[in-house]
């Protein structure tokens, strides 16, 4: 590794011991929202207690706000392309628009909140989401939608790359890992309602009513912001330089073999979840003739599947199977059902109606409960020094990659389900190489497993 990458990454692994005891993350968690648990009182600790759940569900509802912004959005897209008069490729660029503008935003958002702190950047953001999200429900042409999603993923990108910055500011080590699991049991609950909301939506107004329902979600998410969640980066910790610094910083970060590893991996896991995400919509009713509300029930299932997942990891798993063992599995399981995928919509086993094909889509979007949060956690150990520059490099690279999917699932036109299944299989069987590549497991041993 280079002198610069050795300086601000792996000269920073050995002060990240775990410090997120039961004392220090309610007192830490307190400075979050803006509450001092002063004193040994029963009632200072109660309160930091409270404010504790409190922040916990704040950062629960930005790491939501992706999920709403897309998958609310997921049953409308065939009304779209006859609403807009645009080819369906044409109108999956609208989630692709959406994906790289909260990829690009990341690389802006997350350096300015090393400098500046968490706060002020998020709420900046979220005003801007909330007005990108009013003129989309506007928007007369398909390419003037896809021109302001863009602008409401740069600006819905403060929420997810602040939120996972603010864990990483209070929690450590095994501690942020179960964290993690934790934010996706209830940013889970978002892809689970969100198809079910936006079916229901759609029987009453047509797909600009989902728009307008997020942009009443973001006015509220951002009064909450405003309200409870305080500053976690204290001045002190704070990067003073401008630009020149921010680069540096990331260029250290990706002089870092194991982090580059796990953000790879964690980038090619997420493009096959989104492969799925940009395609279903497409798959589940064009193809095998499901409503809009049916399509809704069966992403919903989906989603119960990777939140029980991933409680199963935190509750179960971390602490007795190292987050290295963890991810693996996950990792298998995501490649095993992306190429059974592959033979059930190719024709290998003959014509299979939908229920296979759920049940494989169903395990696939499960395991990501093991892949998810345990990329999250090992890169972010490494990066106590840089949390937001660390995090936009994470978050950037999932829907940069992500980005990259959503377009090639729809090449082969609406009728076959074939590039779906191709597109993640080959994520999955990159995911695995970069993690045995880079990771490498087998040797780093306890220094990235929190163990």
């Amino acid at each position: 590794m280079p002198e610069s990458g050795q300086k601000t990454t792996q000269g920073h692994i050995a002060e990240s011991a775990p410090r997120a005891d039961a004392t220090t993350a309610a007192g830490a968690t307190a400075t979050a929202s803006g509450v001092a648990a002063t004193g040994a009182t029963a009632a200072g600790v109660t309160a930091a207690r409270r404010t504790g759940l409190l922040v916990t569900l704040v950062l629960g509802g930005l790491t939501a706000l992706p999920p709403l912004s897309m998958d609310m959005y997921l049953p409308a897209l065939p009304e779209v392309t006859g609403a807009l008069n645009a080819p369906a490729a044409t109108v999956q660029l609208t989630l692709t628009a959406c994906l790289a503008g909260m990829a690009l935003g990341q690389l802006v958002v997350g350096p300015m909140s090393d400098k500046w702190g968490r706060r002020r950047p998020l709420l900046i953001g979220m005003i801007v989401y909330v007005l990108a999200t009013a003129v989309c429900a506007l928007a007369p042409t398909a390419e003037l939608l896809i021109g302001f999603r863009l602008l409401q993923g740069l600006a819905g990108a403060a929420g997810i790359v602040i939120a996972r910055a603010v864990v990483r500011d209070l929690y450590d080590g095994v501690e942020m890992a179960r964290f993690f699991s934790t934010l996706m049991l209830i940013s889970g609950v978002a892809p689970i309602i969100a198809p079910l909301i936006g079916g229901q939506i759609l029987r009453i107004t047509d797909w600009r009513g989902v728009f307008y329902v997020l942009a009443v979600i973001g006015i509220l998410l951002t009064l909450v912001v405003w309200r409870f969640l305080g500053e976690t980066l204290p001045a002190e910790r704070r990067h003073e330089g401008g630009v020149g610094e921010a680069l540096r910083t990331m260029k250290g970060l990706l002089a870092d073999r194991v982090f580059t590893g796990y953000m790879l991996t964690g980038g090619l896991a997420f493009a096959a979840l989104f492969a799925y995400i940009s395609a279903s919509p497409f798959v589940v009713q064009e193809i095998y003739g499901a409503s809009p509300q049916t399509f809704s029930l069966l992403f919903g299932l989906n989603s119960v599947g990777l939140v029980a997942v991933g409680q199963i990891n935190g509750k179960l798993l971390i602490g007795r199977v190292s987050l290295d063992k963890a991810l693996g599995w996950g990792l298998g399981i995501i490649l095993v059902s992306a190429l059974a995928l592959l033979l059930m919509t190719s024709g290998v086993f003959g014509e299979v109606g939908l229920f296979p094909v759920a049940a494989g889509l169903f395990v696939l979007m499960s395991a990501m409960g093991l892949a998810m949060p345990n990329t999250n956690a090992q890169a972010l150990m490494r990066t106590p020094h840089a949390a937001g520059s660390a995090s936009a490099l994470l978050g950037t690279t999932s829907f940069l990659v992500g980005a990259v999917a959503s377009p090639l699932v729809g090449i082969a036109g609406e009728h076959t389900a074939v590039p779906m299944a191709l597109v993640q299989l080959t994520c999955a069987v990159l995911a695995l190489a970069c993690f045995l590549g880079l990771c490498r497991p087998w040797r780093t041993g306890k220094e990235v497993t929190g163990g």
